[in-house]
């Protein structure tokens, strides 16, 4: 097993099975480095110590957890493009705190920037009897360069501290509460600045939002919007951005996927044909027609950020076809097909939706591969590996051990920096991908 499946399979074993002791009540000091610029105590709300009788049943609207299926997140970091994905898992996980065992929601967050995995996390939810939302640990990676670096940030309730409140039942003006609270590890706090506000959501208004200002573990503050059955809405400003682009079931439709996206995605892959065939006019020809298909797409009304990403990409798409610039080709048309599956997702079931990123992942690779970015190739094996978790429920035993076979000599190969090789097995995955049904 390469070094980040053995980092990989520590992290799941302790969400699913849980561990004692700790403590018991929320620490009382300021958790910033400083000490300082905390709210006093009698702001906060999240003194109690919460009961959980029911845990997985996450009804609070503004972090409807156990509903939101799957979600993603448009942005910036550093001025450059970011993007996350969150995903509800089909397991469910067991802390130990305070003497009782806690069952708990698992939900993976996935980020990257500029293409490239920066973050995976598994976040553990459970909502007390009084209807507030507690957050009982997360298991962090961060990767580099497509090598994980760093789990820093990593915390469980009841082993380095209690469980946090990520949201009241019901906030109120001034409302204080600490969302991570393990000094020295974890800290965040939030001060509720503005309730019943309506947000841009991603189809129109949404009402009913709160915002907050979150004070970090450093000092430094941000602005975090949570928008009724979304949960977190809007984090940060400026170069550092990450919104809410689209979400389900709050934005899934219950008619019939139309054909559009379909032929634009197939648009896409039509580009990648002709520029490995080196056939430049079938792609300037194809590109155009890309553009009738959007043209259409955009009067019928699409979720606004990721119409604008998907537009943006398409004009830059037609320049480097024109240019006959190969590699930028590639990507671009690559991006197109992801936000593809952002728009399919408001029609199709979330496990469909993640096969088709996996085989997107597997062309990313093979496109890497061409360049010879062993960097990049490891971390898009690492992207398969993580997505892979998302779908075991919808298999049968025998697709995932099909699949589980391929991503393990895929990786094996991305680790050694076999790159000709790791290209051959993601081509070998596709393979494997398009012979599984999509319901």
């Amino acid at each position: 097993m390469s070094a980040i499946g053995r980092m990989k399979s520590a992290l799941i074993a302790v969400s699913l099975m849980g561990v004692t002791a700790g403590p018991a009540v929320a620490a009382q000091l300021c958790g910033t480095y400083s000490g300082h610029g905390c709210a006093p105590e009698s702001s906060r709300v999240d003194l109690a110590t919460p009961a959980f009788s029911n845990p997985t049943r996450v009804d609070n609207p503004l972090f409807p957890i156990s509903s939101l299926r799957s979600a993603v997140f448009l942005g910036r970091e550093e001025g450059r493009p970011f993007r996350s994905e969150t995903t509800l898992l089909p397991d469910v996980g067991t802390v130990t705190w305070n003497g009782r065992r806690i069952q708990v929601l698992l939900s993976q967050y996935m980020a990257w920037r500029d293409g490239r995995l920066e973050e995976v996390a598994r976040d553990r939810y459970a909502q007390a009897d009084d209807g507030s939302v507690w957050y009982l640990g997360e298991d962090v990676i961060d990767y580099l360069h497509g090598h994980a670096i760093t789990t820093e940030g990593t915390w469980l309730a009841g082993r380095e501290g209690p469980p946090a409140m990520i949201m009241p039942a019901h906030p109120s003006l001034g409302d204080v509460f600490r969302t991570e609270n393990v000094p020295g590890i974890v800290f965040e706090q939030v001060t509720v600045e503005a309730v019943g506000r309506t947000v841009a959501g991603p189809h129109g208004p949404v009402k009913g939002a709160i915002v907050g200002q979150e004070l970090h573990l450093d000092g430094t503050t941000e602005r975090k919007t949570f928008a009724p059955g979304y949960g977190e809405f809007l984090t940060g400003a400026d170069r550092n951005v990450e919104a809410l682009a689209l979400a389900v079931p709050a934005d899934a439709l219950t008619a019939p996927t139309p054909p559009g996206p379909q032929r634009l995605g197939t648009g896409a892959s039509g580009v990648l044909g002709s520029v490995e065939a080196d056939d430049w006019r079938a792609a300037r020809a194809t590109v155009k027609a890309m553009h009738a298909q959007w043209a259409g797409l955009r009067r019928a009304g699409q979720p606004r950020l990721i119409a604008a990403k998907l537009e943006g990409a398409l004009r830059r798409l037609s320049h480097a076809v024109h240019r006959r610039r190969r590699r930028r080709t590639i990507q671009l048309a690559l991006d197109i097909q992801q936000s593809v599956l952002d728009l399919q997702l408001r029609y199709e079931p979330q496990e469909s939706i993640d096969l088709g990123r996996m085989e997107l992942w597997c062309q990313r690779l093979r496109a890497d591969a061409a360049s010879r970015n062993a960097a990049a190739v490891s971390g898009d094996a690492t992207t398969l590996d993580w997505v892979r978790d998302r779908i075991t429920h919808a298999l049968t035993p025998d697709e995932l051990r099909q699949l589980d076979v391929r991503l393990a000599r895929l990786q094996a190969a991305a680790d050694a920096g076999r790159t000709a090789a790791a290209a051959d097995h993601a081509a070998r995955l596709i393979g494997l991908l398009r012979e599984i049904p999509r319901t």
